[in-house]
């Protein structure tokens, strides 16, 4: 049976969001309860929703969008970014790159620098930087996803465990003011928290379609990243939990928020 109007509005909610909980659902769709959880069970039951901790989420077995698309998506704001990421950047430096879009703008943006040590988990990443202007780039092995190209599972995890590395730039599904920085799966957590121990400076890079979103899985608090980087300035309480997180904002307009 296809999904009636209200089960293709929870899909659509869950979709943009990554991740919902029931009682949100009922009040954004404006129904009980019992409404919604009688609907998301029938979802869950034709495999078009994943029951998790607190909410629901997309399966696993439905395809992420390509990496080709996501680069596409987006396209001003995640070029903005990677610029104002650039310019902190030195000749020499040594820095890991995780295998989001925005990332590989990072890594467009890096293009004209020399002499870098590039560690990452994404061979599109690795193709743009390798071989250029003295640059050293190291690739994490193991399985390649599909979608993306990005490799995790414990190779990946013990390769890039053996470097300690200037700079991590990061990438997150959703950022929350309550819980902080999240991903869809938990490789991807797993994966940044081992760059984070292994680099002086940690730099989240994120656009604004991600503010006060949630996903499944928790990625990092405030407290562990130095540096948010996007192309917007969020609003309170988003604002003030970067705040008092002890994290520097650097934004298009501001150009830097400290604490």
């Amino acid at each position: 049976m296809p999904p009636s109007k209200r089960q293709l509005d929870i899909l659509k909610n869950v979709r943009f969001n990554g991740f919902c909980t029931t009682a949100a659902l009922a009040e954004t769709l404006r129904v009980s309860m019992e409404t919604i959880r009688r609907n998301v069970n029938s979802l869950v039951a034709e495999g078009l929703l994943e029951k998790v901790h607190g909410g629901v989420s997309l399966p696993e077995s439905i395809p992420e969008p390509s990496f080709t698309r996501r680069l596409a998506e987006g396209k001003e704001a995640k070029q903005q970014i990677a610029a104002l990421v650039a310019a902190q950047i030195r000749n020499g430096e040594s820095l890991f790159l995780d295998n989001s879009s925005t990332t590989a703008y990072v890594a467009m943006a890096l293009s004209e620098h020399k002499n870098l040590f590039i560690v990452t988990n994404s061979a599109s990443i690795a193709n743009i930087l390798v071989s250029r202007n003295g640059n050293r780039v190291f690739l994490a092995g193991g399985e390649l996803r599909e979608h993306d190209a990005g490799a995790f599972g414990p190779e990946a995890l013990e390769f890039v465990g053996r470097f300690e590395l200037d700079y991590a730039i990061l990438s997150a599904s959703a950022v929350h003011c309550e819980k902080g920085f999240m991903v869809n799966h938990l490789c991807e957590a797993v994966f940044s928290q081992t760059l984070i121990n292994h680099s002086q400076q940690s730099i989240m890079i994120l656009d604004h379609s991600k503010f006060d979103k949630m996903a499944p899985v928790k990625q990092c608090n405030f407290s562990q990243i130095n540096q948010f980087v996007s192309d917007s300035m969020p609003l309170n309480p988003l604002l003030e939990a970067i705040k008092l997180g002890d994290c520097d904002l650097l934004t298009p307009e501001q150009q830097t928020f400290s604490h």
